[in-house]
């Protein structure tokens, strides 16, 4: 019984966020404040992380495949991605960019706070 409960956790916490996302019609992703309500039980304690942590190394050791089929889905809009390539370029260098300076300062900063 125990692996199961893990799994209804993180599934009954997805199903939360999706149901808020839908009620409340928000533009947040139901999957993303499904997240967030799982951290906030959490860190509240109402959760234990033993209970969930097995079921979530799982997903996190098996998310390669979970890419699988939008990359697939990608090639049906070929065309559409080859007229707009000079846009999605620059998109993904500018988004590498900030990723980039946004990580190191915040490894700076946390550095910082250890000394």
């Amino acid at each position: 019984m125990r692996p199961y409960r893990g799994l209804a956790i993180i599934f009954g916490f997805y199903a939360l966020g999706e149901f808020a996302s839908f009620a409340l019609n928000l533009t947040i992703p139901g999957s993303v404040l499904g997240m967030l309500f799982l951290l906030a039980a959490l860190l509240t304690g109402a959760i234990r992380l033993e209970w969930v942590e097995g079921e979530a190394e799982l997903f996190v050791r098996n998310m390669s495949v979970m890419f699988v089929p939008p990359g697939v889905g990608i090639v049906t809009y070929i065309g559409l991605i080859k007229s707009q390539a000079v846009p999605i370029f620059v998109a993904l260098i500018l988004s590498f960019l900030v990723t980039l300076v946004v990580t190191a300062k915040t490894v700076e900063l946390l550095r910082r706070g250890e000394e």
